[in-house]
């Protein structure tokens, strides 16, 4: 297979990304590479030896005190850095720096028999008991208080300590749904806060006269239980920003009591990328934003036969693209080295597989990229998950090799090394953003309307789509300017209010192109239907009138057809009445509105709107409509097959090769190749300078 890439010129620096890298991380270093230690897991008389072999293989910077409050409060009030001051020592010995962690994902046992009150509650009445981990609520004061008071110790102790990079926060972080009485009263607190103690404002977001629902007082509102049939939707919204506020308050408070006694040292946290939690950039103090990533765990979203054994192709793209936009900059905390043990199968992932998500993980961007873990554990939940070496602590296992060899191969390219942002142009001009909120994919998950209906594989056709024309991507926020880019997408928006629909038209009227998709501004922020006809708030943008919607059974799937090729669909499908500045660029087939629009076009000022007002069953159509878009726009694009992907920085362009079949790229006039070669095999990479 080959592909042309059209002619490359590098592009100017953009300052904004270069502002964003410069702080906390050296352009020049092009990325670290760290791992994970656990010296409390270790007899201390195997420390040096381990560090030694860390620095051997060429790690940059090693991670501790993620599980060890135990160790670091032995005794509720009772410190003991002793252990851990030693370690730091010995990691500096060989050159290895320090990411320190608050340790808050697992309290000691002290702490939970003494205060009892601080454990997770479920929605049935059950509590979360001591013996795993994360079992303390974000919402109990007593557990806030008693988790800050210990950090508070442990950055007094290393704030200004040199060989300490970064500090993370607790351990992959989630939001919380506390059924406690506490968490209760925290709920009323923050609805009191929310509507300005105006219990009416409340019973008229929440649509109260509903089923007799309204309440007359803050203190009858209990919290809702989402497995009760029938519960307040609205209701449910609210209390879903609620935890996930409980969540964002616990980490920056943590980042606001390290950063008064670090010098120099930059906070983060590594956040699973779940991205309707709601939590993730919701913490304003945090330095930049990390992820932990694993690809290989027993399902098959991989391409072919052992496609489980690479993974999906998009898995690290995705999260890259969702993570760099918040500060410009990110990292990720955990990569699997190998096979991991909690998966529903754990199978060995293919020869080049770590190496090829490492290489994932450099083309999107970032700083850093730290493994999950140096040693494979003998003892413990873990035991047959993969580290750097294997059980006995010397033998480096394949996973480790291919470590090595990255960390190797990003050494030989430090030495050429270029700024951040050159990039080629032509790449640059198909810059787009997909505008994300949690808050749709909440109020959605709750009126599917449609059993098949899944929000984020409706986003998923958009973006796989964007990966293949070669686009550079990032998810982004309302509060992001969205004049950087010339394409945003904003898939399935359904909340929505006139603030957001006036940015909208003022983004098109000055040149931007938007593409809305189904279902999109057909509810206020509350998730309420406004008192108008459907499709009415994005009236004045998209020029269409919407005289209904459509749901089909899956097994009878309904047709649209454009450009003389017909698509399948079923879970969504809005008839349109276009403007008379409108192209109709798909008309649906069958059913009792044959011919009626499915998507249209116009332009509006100095910029187009699309509307796709039809969710395809495999995406085939959202990606020959935004093909047609984007050569409508004279946007240079490629026509990558699924699988492969093309990202650039530095001055180096990166090919990814997660198919089953060797892929052969032509590279691009004037460029040389610098690791690989242009036919890349499967779970292969080629680096290539522009």
């Amino acid at each position: 297979m080959k592909t042309r890439f059209p002619l490359l010129l590098c592009a100017l620096l953009m300052s904004i990304g270069i502002q964003a890298q410069t702080k906390w991380f050296n352009d020049k270093d092009l990325t670290l590479t760290g791992v994970y230690y656990y010296p409390e897991h270790w007899d201390e008389s195997q420390w040096e030896r381990d560090f030694r072999q860390m620095h051997e293989l060429g790690f940059e910077f090693t991670h501790f005190a993620e599980f060890a409050w135990a160790q670091l409060e032995p005794e509720e009030g009772r410190y003991d850095f002793t252990w851990l001051d030693k370690a730091v020592e010995l990691a500096a010995k060989y050159d290895l720096k320090v990411v320190m962690c608050t340790s808050t994902a697992t309290p000691p046992v002290w702490l939970s028999r003494k205060y009892p009150e601080v454990l997770i509650r479920y929605e049935d009445g059950a509590i979360r008991d001591h013996g795993s981990r994360q079992h303390a609520s974000f919402t109990s004061e007593v557990y806030r208080e008693l988790a800050y008071r210990m950090i508070e110790e442990l950055a007094r102790h290393y704030g200004d300590d040199p060989r300490i990079i970064g500090w993370q926060l607790d351990n992959e972080p989630m939001v919380q749904y506390d059924f406690s009485h506490k968490a209760e009263e925290a709920f009323r607190e923050y609805l009191r806060e929310s509507y300005n103690n105006d219990i009416q404002a409340l019973n008229k977001a929440w649509g109260t006269a509903f089923w007799s629902q309204t309440y007359s007082s803050f203190d009858q509102i209990n919290l809702p239980l989402w497995n009760q049939w029938g519960s307040n939707y609205h209701q449910i919204l609210d209390h879903r920003r609620f935890a996930a506020k409980q969540t964002n308050d616990f980490l920056n408070n943590q980042c606001l009591i390290i950063k008064k006694h670090a010098r120099n040292q930059w906070v983060t946290t590594n956040y699973i990328p779940n991205y309707d939690e709601g939590h993730v950039g919701g913490s304003p103090d945090l330095d930049f934003q990390s992820y932990t990533r694993y690809m290989v765990y027993g399902d098959n979203e991989g391409i072919g036969r052992r496609g489980y054994r690479v993974g999906n192709p998009l898995r690290i793209a995705m999260a890259n693209d969702f993570f760099r936009p918040f500060q410009g900059t990110y990292g990720v905390m955990e990569l699997q080295p190998g096979q991991v043990n909690w998966g529903s199968i754990n199978p060995q992932p293919l020869p080049g597989a770590v190496r090829l998500w490492l290489w994932s993980v450099f083309a999107g961007g970032s700083d850093f990229v730290c493994t999950y873990r140096y040693r494979q554990p003998l003892y413990g939940m873990e035991q047959y998950h993969y580290g750097i070496v294997g059980p006995d602590g010397v033998t480096v296992t394949p996973g480790g090799r291919e470590y090595e060899q990255f960390i190797k191969e990003i050494g030989l390219l430090r030495k050429k090394a270029q700024e951040r942002e050159v990039k080629p142009q032509d790449y640059l001009a198909r810059r787009t953003a997909i505008l994300h909120n949690h808050e749709n994919y909440w109020n959605i998950d709750h009126q599917k309307q449609n059993r098949t209906w899944d929000t984020f594989d409706h986003m998923n056709k958009y973006y796989r789509t964007l990966k293949s024309l070669g686009a550079p991507v990032d998810f982004i926020y309302e509060d992001k300017d969205m004049k950087e880019y010339p394409v945003v997408i904003a898939p399935a928006y359904q909340l929505a209010d006139k603030e957001l629909t006036d940015r909208w038209m003022e983004y098109v009227e000055q040149g931007g192109n938007l593409v809305l998709t189904c279902r999109t501004a057909q509810k206020d922020r509350y998730g309420r239907l406004p008192e108008v006809p459907f499709g009415s708030m994005i009236y004045e943008l998209t020029g269409n009138e919407l005289e209904f919607f459509d749901l089909l059974l899956p097994e009878d799937p309904g047709k649209v057809v454009m450009d003389g090729r017909t698509y399948t669909w079923n879970t969504w499908g809005e008839i349109l009445k276009p403007g008379k500045d409108s192209q109709v660029w798909a008309t649906y087939e069958d059913e009792f509105y044959e011919g009626k629009p499915a998507v249209t076009t116009r332009r509006l000022g100095k910029g187009t709107v699309t509307y796709i007002g039809v969710d395809s069953t495999d995406g085939s159509l959202e990606k020959d409509i935004l093909k047609k878009l984007y050569a409508m726009l004279e946007i240079p694009v490629m026509d990558l097959p699924y699988g492969v992907s093309v990202e650039y920085r530095n001055g180096l362009g990166i090919v990814l090769n997660y198919t089953d079949k060797p892929f052969t790229f032509e590279l691009p006039e004037g460029s040389k190749v610098v690791i690989g070669s242009g036919t890349i095999p499967p779970a292969g990479v080629l680096v290539f300078r522009i």
